[in-house]
């Protein structure tokens, strides 16, 4: 029995594809926040000189 345990890696896989999948949300969350920030300031900026044009 711990024979069969240690030489199955269907556990293994599926916990490495879990990992990589956390990774990547946690890049993808962290660029979008970025990026939003970023998008957020602009629209302030043109905000603020339609304004103040006018």
């Amino acid at each position: 029995m711990l024979k069969r345990l240690f030489a199955e890696e269907e556990g293994q896989t599926l916990i490495e594809y879990g990992l990589l999948t956390a990774l990547i949300a946690v890049v993808a969350i962290s660029i979008l926040s970025v990026l939003g920030r970023k998008v957020s300031d602009t629209f302030t900026t043109v905000n603020e000189n339609m304004t103040t044009s006018s």
